[in-house]
This record gives structure tokens, sequence and C-alpha cells, in this order.
């Protein structure tokens, strides 16, 4: 089994190669290529990763390369984690968009929108090109926004699915909390990608008991003090949000704190700095502490399980992805792309029925979902119009001095990354 990693010189991509070497039971291995354009990194990055593998006696084999084509040409399945712009566009997204009063983030909002134009037309040369070579390789997509990135795969024609860290992360906490193993943990995780909610917590299977009011209970401080979110708040829905929810439930608040400290971008930038030293050291064969520290928790048992899945071997039936709605959400279009759970196998992802929703998550649902239909309509034909329509859209902006403002500050500090711009 031949995989490839498209972003392998990521500072996250030790945590992959670790979940690789740990699990090879469910996804052996044979031959893994870290991918990225960035020779420096990858040089740092790949050393790690073969004493990682040496390490824990994986007997795959870890090579590396700038060529993208050479890279995925045989892949079973090909990861991409990449990040248009790097950490220093990730930074403007994060700020420009406070210039307005509007929150700056990487995945919601104006600066979301700004990374899905640079990351739209990337992701799909690339798939083209992995099409071109390997026409059956699946591709699993954990590049944000991966709701809108996955939508662009799913409708050019690609075998894709999304996948998202956040689910996997509630499922150990409330193993946790519970003592339980987490593969007893099942979620009714709903919404789109970094806009879902947890409606109920389920041991043993899909229809196992639903454990959400005693964890609630006992619980709700910790809970609550890990979304940054009151108490009361989490009470009163009964249902846990995904922490991006603050974003919409104390915008103005968060606002507020983001103007007050370094972006979170200026944060992860210092953490590489530090991180690709450690990699460098010839001595170090282990993930280190810090890794902890950047983000991606359990993304590679995720990736590992889904990876496992679709490539026919021994991942689990029902997992947490972001794929074609197709009826599961009613008040959706089937080709909005929903991050439900699913029963996922080599032929793909197919979403299990879920609850009708309270109008208080389908409303906000419908709407973002319109703004993606708008926003990857902008960066598939490009456009100031379709820019300015799309942020409009956004339930965070949603006035057209904002939406003209942010349009102004969104082209100007990515015309770099626009060919129509």
């Amino acid at each position: 089994m031949k995989l490839a990693v498209v972003g392998g010189g990521s500072t996250y991509t030790p945590e992959l190669i670790d979940g690789f070497a740990r699990l090879r039971d469910t996804l052996p291995v044979e031959e893994l290529v870290l991918v990225d354009p960035a020779a420096d990194r990858l040089e740092l990055v790949g050393g790690l990763a073969r004493r990682i593998f040496a390490k824990q006696d994986h007997a795959g084999k870890i090579t590396t390369t700038t060529d993208l084509d050479a890279g995925v040409a045989g892949a079973d399945a090909v990861l991409l984690q990449l990040r248009v712009g790097g950490q220093a566009a990730r930074n403007k997204d994060e700020t420009w968009p406070l210039e307005c009063g509007c929150v700056g983030q990487e995945t919601t909002g104006a600066g979301g929108l700004a990374k899905a134009l640079r990351t739209v037309p990337v992701v799909l040369d690339i798939a083209e090109r992995v099409r071109r070579t390997n026409p059956n390789a699946w591709i699993i997509d954990f590049t944000n926004p991966v709701g809108i990135v996955t939508r662009a795969l799913l409708q050019a024609g690609h075998k894709a699915v999304g996948l998202c860290n956040v689910a996997i992360g509630f499922q150990r906490k409330f193993a946790r909390l519970l003592d339980v193993n987490p593969s007893e943990v099942h979620l009714d995780h709903v919404g789109l990608n970094h806009l879902t909610w947890e409606l109920g917590v389920r041991l043993g299977g899909p229809d196992g008991e639903n454990v959400l009011p005693k964890l609630l209970a006992e619980h709700g401080d910790a809970i609550a003090d890990d979304l940054h979110m009151p108490r009361r708040l989490v009470d009163r829905l009964g249902v846990v949000p995904s922490y991006y929810l603050r974003y919409f439930y104390a915008h103005d608040e968060v606002v507020r704190e983001l103007g007050t400290k370094p972006s979170r971008a200026a944060e992860v930038a210092a953490m590489e700095k530090e991180l690709l030293a450690m990699y460098g050291d010839p001595a170090l064969d282990t993930k280190p502490e810090l890794l902890a520290k950047r983000g991606g928790a359990f993304y590679s048992e995720a990736a590992v399980d889904l990876a496992a899945s679709l490539l026919g071997g021994g991942g689990s039936p029902v997992q947490v992805v972001n794929t074609y709605n197709n009826g599961t959400l009613p008040f959706l279009p089937d080709d909005a792309v929903i991050e439900v759970q699913a029963r996922v196998d080599h032929g793909g992802a197919t979403p299990l029925a879920v609850p009708a929703l309270d109008p208080l998550y389908a409303g906000l649902i419908a709407n973002v979902t319109a703004y993606e239909d708008l926003a990857l309509e902008a960066a598939l034909r490009g456009g100031r119009d379709r820019v300015f329509k799309a942020l409009l859209a956004h339930p965070l902006i949603g006035q057209y001095d904002y939406a003209e403002g942010l349009t102004d500050r969104l082209i100007a500090h990515n015309r770099e990354h626009l060919a129509w711009a």
C-alpha cells in the first residue's frame, strides 16, 4: 500500500507519521511519500519521519520529493494538508478583518473566505494531476476550509472525503470523562465543518444509550470551560457545540479579545520555528511534546481510520466525515457537504440518518451553506462582485458596508494568490 501526503513538509506531519507507525495493523503502509515544494522543511520532517518509523520497528519506506506528479504516482490514497501562503497568509486572515470590526479567523468569516479563494484552485489542480497519474486513488482532505474544499473536489468528480479532528477530539474527551474506551463512544455529530453540535453521546454504537445528559450534569463546568463558553449556555442548549460556534455565539467578545493579543498565526509561526529546529536533531526519534500545542490533536488516528476503511482495511465502519448531504439534512441541497457520522467503506462515505434539527441549528446551517455556495463560486470564477456577495451572505458579516470594506482588504492582501485580481 502506498500513501502520499501533499503538504508533507508541515510541522503536523510527525503526528501523522506516529499514527501510521502505531496503527500499522490497521493500515499496513508499505510506502509513504511526503510531497512538498519546500525542500528545506521536507528534509527536516522526512528525517524525523524515518527515525520515528525505525524507532517503532515499522518496515515501511518513507521518501520525500518536491515533484508532485512523481510523489502521487501509484498512490492508493493521497492526503492533502497544505496551506497556500503559509503562516504569513494566515496571519493576514486573522488580522485585517479586525479592522472592520469582524472576527479574524482562518476558516470562518472573511479570513476563511480568503483561505478558500487561495486554496480551492490549488487543490483542484493537485487533484487533476492525481487523477491523471492514478484515477483510482482516494483523496482525503484535511486542508481548510474542509467543507468548501471537499465540495470543490466532489463537484469536480474526484473520489474525495473530507476530514476534521474536532469530532475525534470530542470523542476522546468524553471517553476520558466517562472512563471508557474511545471506541465505545459514538457521537450524534451534526452540521457543517467547523459548525457542528454534539446532539448525543452514545455508548456502544450509533443506537446505544445517550449519556449526554449525564455528561452535562456531572461535567458541565469542564466541558463549558474547554469551549470557552458559559456553563449556563451549554445547559440551556442541552447539546455540546463545537468551540468554533463561539465565533457566532460571542462574536463581539471574541473580536475584543483578538484585538488585545498576537494572532494565533504568529504564535504558531514561533512554535513551528522551534519544532523545525527540534526535527533537525538526529537524536530525536519521537514526536516532541511541543507538537501537541501546534493543534491537530488525534488527526493521525482519524486519518488512519478513514484511509483504512476507504482502502478496504480494518477501519471503523462508522466515522465522522465531510461528504455530500444527499438528503440527510432535508433543508439543504443534495450537493451540500455536511459533517456527520457516516458508514465508510471502499465505496466511500454514506451519511447515517439524523433526527430533525431544531431551527436554532438548522437555520444557521442553512445560512452558512448559502455562504459556502457563494464562496465556492468566487473561488472557481473569481471577481470582486462574487467576493462581495459571499461576504454579505456570511452571518458574521451581513452588512453591506462591512462587506465592501472586507472585499477591498481581502483582494489587497491576496493579489499574489488570485489570478483574476
